[in-house]
């Protein structure tokens, strides 16, 4: 999540490091994972005790970044320096966390001279016990452990109601609603995140409620139950978009509802838009927004780019897309047909096989505009040949879908009921018409809300206003600033 990151001498032994070499000193040796989750306790305590909520955000994103080095006997190790053995918790995520045989502890080779300790009893610490337990055991695949330890971490927020934990709350809800959804079990949550959100709503939890409110979007569009989606989301709370992942989910989960509900120009803006916004490395994510933009397209009558399949990282996975989108833009009902065939077991499991059955008429319709731009005047046995009918009466059919067309506006010509023919009447200017005023129209409206969001988008420092910036105060925004820029690569890709 897209928030500030301050780092000052006491939180950042780091930084310190990289000083003392740059004076000529010799390089410290590598720290260990128990001495990383060390500092980290530390960073959490200050936020808790200064009331900073950037620094908890750093914590969860350093920790994000250690989750591959993380072993059974470090996490052991933590929950014994971070937790007073006499409590509840230290007993419960002890017994969750496996034993290792065979190994010793941890030794932290480059603990800094100042040794650290923290201050037993925060909940912040706490909570982030629950969380980093929770991180070990769905990356070791102890998915019943895991919601052991996710199901008592939810019970232990309910009765918290702190800033500096909001952060913490949120990537917990995420993981309690990740690892239900890997054991096939999110029916059974869905009250439980109905009552969160209540509950973050209640506490002005606005980071909670974001991230409630996707993972219920999600919950109910698991199981096709669009319909409730939708009446959750115009009930939920107005989405402020503090979180810009969050707000790209939020985008994607509208453009599916909005998709389904046959809304198709609120669906690829809400499509397009989650991702453009969504970051780079975040290639999953975007890989889908961008099947079902193509798909959203399609049935709008428009034919997207060749650019849009030729991605970096995307080709592969764009393979089925491409052909699909060749195969209307020819009009090829036949060709249609094989394609949806052949890639049938992808677009399933992209849940969009039910939208390419629906993309049949464009193909149709597609075919047909070609003909009526071809023949000036053509038989409708002919019309049912080139489109590859194959009904009992295919020139009854041909007839009914030539008569559509002309009705809806798609093709320009007439049909000869006595003759059986359709005649086509003559091609016009379009510049002659108002179509290039409303395309160039939807230009600048997209250009102008892109504009409005990155104005919205922008961060100043609190008070800026109110008083002058002293050198020592500068010296410390340009630290942050380049500690930001960092981090910032990390920070997007935590939450994909």
């Amino acid at each position: 999540m897209p928030e500030d990151v301050e780092m000052n001498d006491s939180q950042a032994p780091a930084a310190a490091a990289s000083a003392s070499a740059a004076v000529g000193d010799a390089p410290a040796p590598a720290q260990s994972t128990l001495q990383h989750l060390k500092e980290i306790a530390s960073v959490i305590e200050a936020g808790s005790l200064s009331k900073e909520v950037r620094r908890i955000s750093r914590a969860v994103r350093l920790t994000i970044a250690l989750r591959r080095r993380l072993a059974a006997r470090d996490v052991a190790a933590f929950l014994a320096f971070a937790l007073p053995p006499s409590s509840d918790a230290f007993a419960r995520l002890s017994a969750l966390v496996p034993k290792e045989d065979g190994g010793e502890m941890d030794v932290d080779t480059a603990a800094p001279t100042a040794q650290l300790s923290i201050k037993h009893g925060l909940p912040e610490i706490e909570i982030y016990c629950y969380l980093l337990v929770l991180i070990f055991l769905i990356d070791n695949k102890k998915y019943d452990e895991a919601k052991t330890c996710a199901s008592a971490s939810i019970a232990r927020l309910k009765s918290l109601n702190r800033r500096t934990v909001d952060v913490l709350a949120s990537r917990l809800y995420s993981y309690y609603s990740y690892v239900h959804e890997l054991t096939n079990t999110l029916a059974e949550i869905r009250g439980t995140l109905l009552a969160l959100h209540r509950m973050a709503t209640l506490h002005h939890d606005e980071l909670g409620q974001e991230t409630l409110l996707n993972l219920l979007l999600r919950n109910y569009l698991h199981y096709n139950l669009y319909d409730q989606a939708e009446k959750l989301r115009s009930k939920a709370p107005r989405f402020e978009a503090h979180s810009n992942q969050q707000f790209c989910r939020y985008l994607f989960y509208l453009g599916k509802i909005r998709t389904i509900q046959l809304e198709y120009t609120d669906a690829k803006e809400s499509l397009l838009q989650a991702a453009r916004k969504a970051p780079s490395t975040a290639r999953g994510f975007r890989i889908q927004c961008n099947k079902w933009a193509i798909i959203v397209r399609l049935l709008l009558g428009e034919i997207p780019e060749r650019t849009v399949f030729m991605q970096k990282g995307m080709k592969a996975a764009l393979t089925p897309y491409f052909e699909l989108t060749n195969a209307v833009r020819v009009g090829d009902l036949e060709l249609f047909r094989s394609v949806a065939d052949k890639f049938s077991s992808t677009f399933s499991a992209d849940r969009t096989r039910n939208l390419i059955v629906r993309l049949r008429h464009n193909v149709i319709r597609t075919g047909l505009r070609n003909i009526s731009i071809s023949y000036s005047r053509i038989s409708l046995a002919d019309i049912a040949k080139k489109l590859r009918l194959d009904s009992e009466n295919p020139v009854a059919d041909a007839e009914s879908i030539v008569a559509k067309a002309i009705r809806d506006g798609a093709i320009d010509a007439t049909l000869d009921h006595a003759n059986g023919w359709m005649v086509s009447k003559e091609t016009g200017d379009v510049y002659s018409t108002n179509e290039p005023q409303i395309a160039f129209n939807s230009r600048i409206a997209f250009c102008l809300n892109m504009h409005n969001e990155a104005v919205k988008a922008l961060r100043f420092p609190p008070n800026s206003h109110k008083e002058k910036e002293s050198a020592e105060k500068r010296r410390e925004r340009l630290q942050h600033e380049e500690e930001l820029a960092k981090h910032m690569a990390e920070e997007d890709d935590d939450d994909f």
